[in-house]
């Protein structure tokens, strides 16, 4: 009983570790456990030896057979049903309201897009399901949908983790941007636009860096919203998403889109909750607030509202 002690109280351990570990330990083999909850081999193993490293003892042992569980591991797999039968049966107490579309609903998104473009998604969603309480966390850190830190994350990457349940909405392009008073200010004094930092994601920072080369740069945000205000302050030249830049008509495109740099814009749930009434909901009605949107996401000119 002393590793369920550990299990509960180790505060690097959560249930989704303990669950990675039962399947393996019922599959005889990582790829088996992998397989079984439907996550890539590399999730599993990794995650394995986390689990390991933060108990403190060896749970399989790998020969040339195959996996074997150590004592360790054998108790650590009865303990681990316990766990799995008693969350199982909450489930299914709680169940009748989860099929409801009522509960506490948390979405995640970055605060250029919770503030703008998402915004009267989130509203009309509220309106159109008030027995939701939806909660918008406007964050551009990485929260973990893993640790239910949220529900529902709404991001701009190409690389979704595995760990999650996705869906690709549409495309976000990216272009350099400028105040059309500075752009007219320089070209009437035969100067080139100066580039200002962006430090809000990596994304922008190699962007910039590539585009601007070797300039100096004595003005940085971190911020995309604080980016749109420093243009219209007639600061310089920085990158905008499309649906920012083309948006609003004090600021002007510098260059075309290149789609390299274009960006998915991704739904991601975790796998507990992809039945959860609520949830469905909400990914349904956005999916579909989203299908108008997907010039202006996409930077395609004139903008389609």
């Amino acid at each position: 009983m002393c590793i369920f002690a550990h299990v509960l109280r180790g505060p690097e351990l959560n249930w989704d570790d303990v669950r990675l570990f039962l399947a393996v330990a019922r599959e005889g083999s990582i790829s088996g456990g992998a397989r079984a909850l439907g996550v890539q081999h590399s999730t599993v193993s990794r995650r394995m030896r986390s689990l390991e490293q933060s108990l403190g003892v060896r749970l399989i042992d790998r020969k040339k057979s195959g996996y074997e569980l150590t004592q360790a591991g054998e108790t650590l797999k009865i303990t681990a049903s316990h766990m799995e039968h008693e969350i199982l049966q909450m489930d299914s107490k709680l169940g009748g309201q989860d099929a409801r579309l009522i509960g506490e609903l948390r979405v995640t998104s970055t605060n250029a897009m919770a503030s703008t473009i998402l915004m009267p998604v989130f509203t009309g969603f509220n309106r159109q399901y008030p027995d939701v309480e939806l909660h918008v966390i406007s964050s551009n850190k990485k929260i973990s949908l893993v640790e239910r830190s949220a529900d529902i994350a709404i991001r701009l990457t190409n690389t979704p983790t595995d760990a999650l349940v996705g869906r690709r909405v549409a495309t976000v392009a990216t272009t350099a941007y400028a105040s059309r008073k500075y752009l007219a200010g320089r070209r009437k004094a035969g100067e080139k636009a100066a580039w200002f930092s962006v430090s809000c994601c990596g994304f922008h920072q190699t962007w910039t860096k590539k585009q601007s080369g070797p300039q100096q740069r004595n003005f940085c945000v971190d911020d995309t919203l604080l980016t749109l205000a420093a243009m219209k302050q007639q600061q310089g030249l920085a990158y905008l998403p499309c649906f920012l830049g083309d948006a609003d008509p004090e600021l002007e495109r510098v260059c075309p889109p290149d789609p390299q740099m274009n960006l998915g814009l991704w739904l991601l749930v975790h796998p507990d909750l992809k039945e959860t009434a609520r949830v469905i909901a909400f990914c349904d009605y956005l999916i579909d607030a989203m299908r108008p949107r997907e010039g202006l996401l996409a930077g395609r000119c004139p903008v389609e509202a």
